[in-house]
């Protein structure tokens, strides 16, 4: 009888034991670090698909985006974050808010289909941002940008979705080299970082965006491959995010893997273990 009673309360130990351990873990992504896949290429050269990090985020202050989501309807899971911490939204403001920096490169929540994106703040509330022949106009005046050679990666499928690039030089067959035309912008607070161009296309000529009190205009590092700020929400773009929608910035990659898995070790990046994001 003894056995049974001491197996039954190691049993009931190890339950607990899983609980507290998940009940950490999700304090500490709610309130502190929250990980993050890159699941595409939409921030070359800064950021390649299969660059993990996390976010941080204390930067800017908690919302109800804050609050953890977890989408894998492939196995008929999809906790959103409205579903925990819904009753948090509305009024655009933030608890121990901070304000975010022209530059960040910051993960949020989409306004529309709530997945989380990363991209590069580029206008701040009262801002006028616009593209004229590639070059991003903050309010009426150009970014600086200085040439800086060309990127080059092998022309394969990248990562899970096994994604190809797209490349500047034309069409390039499987294991040739992918290039694109690689420049450094600053923008006008003196943060500089690098961006990719591709072709001429419409995105790089906008009409006038002019960013709203509360929101914040967002673009992707490489450029002519970013469904950013510059389309409309309603055309599958992001639009202008709230601060709200804010949920935290991505100061250092972790871990990096250019395979279809993180378990593939011949395809780690080791360069990029613990890397700072600029």
């Amino acid at each position: 009888m003894a056995a049974k009673e001491k197996t039954g309360n190691a049993f009931v130990e190890t339950i607990k034991t899983i609980v507290y351990a998940l009940l950490i873990a999700g304090v500490f992504r709610s309130l502190f670090f929250q990980p993050f896949w890159i699941p595409s290429g939409s921030m070359k050269e800064t950021l390649l698909i299969g660059d993990f990090l996390f976010v941080n985020k204390m930067a800017y202050g908690y919302s109800y985006a804050s609050c953890p989501s977890l989408m894998m309807p492939g196995i008929g899971i999809e906790v959103d974050a409205k579903d925990i911490c819904g009753m948090f939204d509305g009024d655009n403001s933030r608890l121990f808010g901070g304000d975010p920096e022209r530059g960040d490169v910051v993960v949020f929540r989409h306004p529309v289909s709530g997945r989380d994106y990363i991209k590069r703040l580029i206008g701040l509330p009262g801002d006028t941002v616009q593209v004229r022949a590639g070059v991003v106009q903050i309010n009426g005046e150009p970014v600086q940008l200085q040439d800086a050679g060309m990127f080059e990666e092998i022309m394969a499928p990248q990562g899970p979705q096994a994604l190809r690039p797209r490349c500047e030089n034309g069409p390039v067959g499987a294991g040739g080299l992918c290039q694109k035309s690689r420049q450094i912008e600053t923008l006008p607070n003196g943060v500089a970082h690098v961006v990719l161009n591709i072709a001429d296309q419409q995105s790089d000529r906008t009409g006038i965006y002019s960013v709203p009190e509360g929101h914040y205009f967002f673009m992707g590092d490489n450029r002519d491959n970013s469904a950013d700020s510059r389309l409309a929400q309603q055309a599958g773009g992001v639009g202008f995010v709230p601060y709200e929608n804010l949920i935290g910035r991505a100061d250092r990659i972790m871990f990096s893997s250019a395979g279809r898995s993180m378990l593939f070790f011949w395809t780690w990046r080791s360069d990029r273990f613990f890397k700072a994001v600029k």
